[in-house]
């Protein structure tokens, strides 16, 4: 049996839930932030109150890694940090835009067999945190910071039909204009979607250096990323 802790912060939504085995035991979201400073804290002593009120013992910590708001992801992790060492606990990285596909796969009605997903982090004007997805969570094109244009994603709509949510996909849909590009609405990154993805790497044995791990806007983005994106 497992159970983690999940902690979400890369947007302004703050979320944390525990889950049990895969099944959502806890769970607590607040969508006026950004408010991750005051709320986090208080967020987490209820889910660790919970955990201690069942008797069961804290296997992991899931932290959503990035990419996402750079102060955001910052007290995020640090939080998920202190909880891993004052508890023992093993640290998962929960990549975000893998996290925003979770919802579309388990909601009703699923996509085509041969849909491909885009998960969209808004990153001011018509710049995007975005990669690209198929139904089993592969990357067909890695992470990246888009500037959108007509063409950016011509490659894989002109063979499949591409599924575009999150929290910057509504802004490029008139400029995508392609009869394959699909809009899903109301998609956020939340701790409640993790378990699949955080079951998945305990049981791989993906965890992190509770000491050294950075999230993603330090490690993989800031050699070429615009600074207003991060």
């Amino acid at each position: 049996m497992s159970c983690i802790l999940h902690i979400e912060t890369s947007t302004n939504v703050c979320s944390v839930a525990v889950s049990e085995d895969g099944a959502n035991l806890f769970c607590r979201e607040d969508f006026s932030g950004p408010n991750h400073a005051e709320m986090l804290g208080r967020y987490v002593d209820e889910a660790m109150t919970f955990v201690d009120g069942q008797g069961a013992r804290l296997d992991a910590v899931a932290v959503s890694c990035g990419p996402g708001s750079y102060t955001g992801l910052r007290i995020g992790v640090s939080m998920a940090k202190g909880i891993c060492y004052g508890r023992g606990a093993k640290l998962l990285a929960v990549p975000t835009l893998e996290l925003l596909c979770v919802p579309v796969l388990l909601g009703d009605g699923a996509p085509e067999d041969d849909a491909l997903f885009c998960p969209m982090l808004d990153a001011r004007r018509m710049e995007v945190y975005a990669g690209v997805y198929d139904r089993a969570l592969r990357p067909v094109r890695e992470v990246g910071a888009d500037v959108v244009g007509p063409d950016t994603y011509r490659e894989y709509l002109d063979s499949h039909p591409v599924y575009f949510f999150g929290n910057g996909a509504a802004k490029c849909m008139d400029t995508i204009a392609h009869p394959n590009a699909h809009l899903i609405s109301g998609i956020d990154p939340l701790a409640r979607w993790m378990s699949p993805i955080a079951e998945k790497r305990l049981a791989e044995g993906r965890t992190e250096d509770v000491a050294y791990f950075v999230p993603f806007y330090l490690k993989d983005f800031v050699a070429k990323t615009p600074r207003r994106l991060i």
